[in-house]
């Protein structure tokens, strides 16, 4: 039997703590702004995913008004770094509160490499960075989805099996990728299992008229 829970009963804090601890895993956005003032912020979202294929767009999601948001909504710009396995404890301190006039990137002790197309930098250390424009800021109750289109994006050859013009990918075990669980708890990317859809007119039993 489970148990049934009404957010509004449960309260909005409870109720988040819940969805993030099943909600799993997410993915990381690992995202570099920088101020209208000129000082570069590095902050990790894990409310992060693919928006749209044609064009390219991400969006992040930000519970509450933070340096993140504030930077992208004045400026227009952000890039998302990958938040990848060797840089695990560098991630996590970008989460931490610092002032708004303090960069992560000096703070935690990462290299700030300047981008192709946008303003605020990449983090050097990591091996994929998907440079942004705004697209969208979506108000959402206390939270803000901000949609961005991926202008350029810069992947480390260390990552890819083969040459991604001609088809090749990054390859999962390279990347390393992190991810956000529930409570202070991360995962790594474990076991992988590779499987095909099958097409329907595969699908065992699959009934297919007579042609005339």
């Amino acid at each position: 039997m489970r148990s049934d829970l009404d957010p509004a009963e449960l309260g909005p804090r409870a109720f988040y703590k819940l969805l993030t601890a099943v909600v799993v895993p997410r993915p990381i956005a690992w995202v570099s702004t920088r101020s209208a003032e000129g000082v570069d912020n590095l902050a990790p979202h894990s409310f992060f995913t693919v928006s749209c294929v044609d064009p390219p767009m991400v969006q992040f999601t930000s519970v509450g008004v933070k340096d993140s948001l504030r930077n992208v909504l004045a400026t227009g710009e952000f890039v998302v770094c990958l938040a990848c396995e060797p840089l695990f404890e560098q991630v996590n301190a970008t989460g931490t509160n610092f002032p708004a006039g303090v960069s992560e990137f000096s703070a935690v002790g990462l290299t700030a490499e300047p981008s192709a197309l946008v303003a605020p930098p990449r983090v050097a250390e990591s091996p994929v960075a998907l440079e942004c424009t705004l697209h969208r800021a979506l108000e959402l109750g206390d939270s803000t989805v901000v949609i961005g289109r991926v202008v350029h994006a810069a992947v480390s050859p260390d990552v890819v099996d083969g040459d991604i013009r001609r088809g090749g990918l990054p390859s999962i075990d390279k990347l390393r990728p992190l991810a956000r669980l529930g409570r202070n708890e991360w995962s790594t990317i474990g076991e992988v299992l590779d499987i095909t859809r099958i097409p329907h007119d595969q699908w065992p039993g699959h009934y297919s008229p007579p042609t005339a």
